[in-house]
Formats: C-alpha cells, sequence, structure tokens
C-alpha cells in the first residue's frame, strides 16, 4: 500500500477500491466495513474513509436484458448481492474444509499433478487448475487455477501448455472437439468419465479431503466460499449445487476423478448422503 501512495502531495493520499460485495469474510469487509456499515445505508464517511454503494439502478448504460436479468433473480443470495448491492450471508454452502496458504515453495517438493480443463469462452471462462493430491495426509493442494475469457482454441492451448506441459490434462467430455483441437495443438487431453451423478460424486469425494488452496488464487477461493446447495421454496436443502460459481470446481472434479475412484458407472445405486444435505 505504501508503495502505491508514495511521493509528495499537497493532500492526504487516497487509494480508490471499486468492487462487488460477495461475502462478509472478506478481508475488505473486515478492513473497512466492519463497525461501521449496514445495508440500509447509501454512503459512510468519517476522517479517513468513504463509502458510496450503488447498484444497477444508478448505471445510466444497462441494456434492458441486464435489466431484466438482475430484476427477475430469484435465488435470494445473487439477488441480494448483485441486484441490491449488498453484502452476502453464505448460508447452504457445500464446502467448509478448505484453508489457504502461500503454496510457492511447498508447491516445488511435488512430483505429480492432477490437471483439469472446464471450458469455457466469454461471460462462463475456460478454467484449467492444476493440483497435487496427497494421499497419505487425505488433501488436496491446489496450486494453479484461472478463468481464461475470449480465447480460441489455439490461445487456449497455448496458455495451458505453459501450465501443464505434456502432461494429462482431464476436460469436460461435453466438448470432444475442443479436446481434438488442443490434441492438434500438443497437449495431452483426455475426456472426464461424468456420467449419472458424477458431480454428486465429486462433491463427496472433495468434501472428505483437507482442501488447501493456494492465497494467490482469486477465483477459485470465490468459487469455494459462495458454491452452495439449491433450496425449495421452503428454504429445505436439496441434493444439487447451485449451477454458477463452479467453473474452478468442475475443472477440480475432472482433475480429480481417477484419484477419487470415479469410473463412469452409475453413482446412484452408493446410497451415502452429501455432507451438509439431510
Amino acid at each position: 500500500m505504501k508503495k502505491r501512495l508514495r511521493g509528495r502531495a499537497a493532500v492526504s493520499k487516497r487509494i480508490i477500491l471499486s468492487f462487488n460485495p460477495i461475502y462478509q469474510t472478506h478481508w475488505i469487509y473486515g478492513e473497512y466495513f466492519q463497525g461501521r456499515w449496514d445495508d440500509t445505508r447509501q454512503a459512510y464517511r468519517d476522517d479517513t474513509l468513504s463509502i458510496l454503494k450503488t447498484t444497477y439502478r444508478d448505471n445510466k448504460f444497462l441494456m434492458p436484458e441486464d435489466i431484466r436479468e438482475l430484476e427477475n433473480e430469484t435465488d435470494p443470495y445473487y439477488r441480494d448481492v448483485y441486484s441490491n448491492g449488498n453484502w452476502g450471508v453464505l448460508g447452504k454452502v457445500i464446502f467448509k474444509n478448505w484453508h489457504t496458504e502461500d503454496l510457492t515453495e511447498k508447491a516445488r517438493s511435488f512430483s505429480t499433478f492432477e490437471n483439469g480443463l472446464d471450458f469455457g469462452y466469454a461471460d462462463d471462462a475456460a478454467a484449467p487448475t492444476r493440483c497435487h493430491y496427497e494421499e497419505r495426509e487425505n488433501t488436496l493442494y491446489i496450486l494453479d487455477a484461472r478463468y481464461l475469457r475470449g480465447m480460441t482454441n489455439d490461445l487456449l492451448a497455448a496458455e495451458c501448455k505453459n501450465m501443464f506441459g505434456r502432461e494429462v490434462v482431464t476436460c469436460d467430455s461435453a466438448e470432444p472437439k475442443s479436446i481434438q483441437e488442443l490434441r492438434n495443438y500438443g497437449m495431452t487431453c483426455i475426456p472426464a468419465k461424468k456420467g449419472k451423478d458424477s458431480v454428486n460424486f465429486g462433491i463427496q469425494w472433495l468434501q472428505k479431503l483437507n482442501i488447501v488452496i493456494d492465497s494467490h488464487l482469486t477465483e477459485c477461493i470465490n468459487e469455494f466460499t459462495v458454491y452452495k446447495w439449491q433450496e425449495d421454496k421452503d428454504g429445505n436443502v436439496l441434493p444439487k449445487p447451485v449451477d454458477r460459481d463452479n467453473h474452478i470446481i468442475d475443472s477440480i472434479r475432472y482433475a480429480t476423478e481417477r484419484a477419487a475412484g470415479w469410473t463412469g458407472n452409475d453413482y446412484s445405486r452408493v446410497k451415502m448422503p452429501l455432507a451438509g444435505v439431510m
């Protein structure tokens, strides 16, 4: 922070943060909002801090379809955060078995890796991930995870080869053409097995682990924080995740299929409750 505010000035130096609120466990909330702010306010000011809350209603440049989407949001969490600009209060989150560490040094000791790729292009980003599974510790280390937007497959291949080299990458099997194109560009890609109940199988397996996320991976941390179960109209939890904020998590499921023992068989015959769903 000091390096950003260096130099002489006739007035007090200031830094401007512009962001969308996500969840109250975020460091920005603790640093600037806690003890000062409540969501009934539009503004706050003291001698050292000024906060201004805006929403889509203040944006004169939104298209009608953008406004309709925000106003018709049915999920309570997303409506509160993205439509009304309030800090989110997390409800039925799926993953609570994770923490962050700086894994820069630890990663140098790993010799095996699980790599995954969830395809995407524009708003739904492609998400390559690189993990290390330590079976003896029952721990999954998430070393790299990115959102890559607007990349054609040649550009995506170049970015992924920098991450994975010629290591095997398990990709979303819904795009066989893209998998073949990435192979043509020199990647070693295999399709995820997926199949009936593979999502819940992967979630359940991940819930049993100690998950360590590199502290630099902001998008990954956000996904693990907000990924939650669907609820019915009465607020009862359904055994199905909300299908958003999950590109990296899907990629991690693909990457760890073999470690988890998923063979592509119908998992519905195995009657075991998912953690957090009763």
